[in-house]
């Protein structure tokens, strides 16, 4: 009975220790994010949970399942849905479901009325994510720029930028994501600052 005890004290101890330091990693990552992001380390916490409650919202309607593939990125309450979404009628009850989650600024339904991507397709959208989130580093010109301010989400080569961006960033994003290969089209979801700001 004393070994049983101590091997449940042990566990215990164990998983509260794991949920610590998830919430010390969770922290140091968005604080380290933050360094370079124009946003305050708040608002990046506060849109990583927003991007939690959004999912939860639609994964917590049953007819939300594996058939379904969502992508969610939040950026400054900025939200984002991209995917497929098999019928019409979800895509609807997605914006519905995401509307309603307290914190959603805007919201950019951008969710096909079609079967979820199979596995060669979600492959090349991250491949395709990642080529053009390295292909930032080419943008030189501009004084000041850095690639880790824009988010870059990809779905059946649709490519996807978000951020807080001078409309000179914009553009030469815009540019240099449309000379990757791989690339059908880009979208552009910025929000604007001062060049000087």
């Amino acid at each position: 009975m004393n070994m049983m005890f101590r091997a449940l004290l042990a566990l215990l101890v164990a998983t509260q220790l794991a949920a610590c330091a998830a919430v010390i990693v969770g922290g140091a990552v968005a604080t380290g994010v933050a360094v370079h992001d124009r946003r305050s380390v708040g608002t990046v916490i506060d849109d990583n949970v927003l991007e939690v409650r959004v999912r939860n919202a639609l994964f917590g309607d049953e007819r939300f399942d594996q058939s379904v593939r969502v992508k969610v990125n939040v950026h400054n309450g900025w939200v984002l849905m991209a995917g497929e979404a098999r019928t019409p009628e979800l895509v609807e009850r997605a914006t519905e479901l995401a509307s309603e989650v307290d914190g959603v600024l805007r919201l950019f339904n951008e969710l096909a009325p079609l079967e979820r991507a199979g596995f060669s397709q979600a492959s090349s959208d991250r491949l395709v994510s990642g080529r053009v989130t390295t292909s930032f580093t080419r943008i030189r010109d501009l004084p000041g720029f850095d690639p880790s301010r824009i988010k870059v989400t990809t779905t059946r080569g649709i490519v996807y930028l978000q951020g807080l961006v001078t409309e000179a960033e914009a553009e030469a994003a815009v540019e240099q994501a449309r000379t990757v290969r791989g690339v059908e089209r880009v979208v552009t979801m910025f929000e604007f600052k001062n060049a000087a700001a």
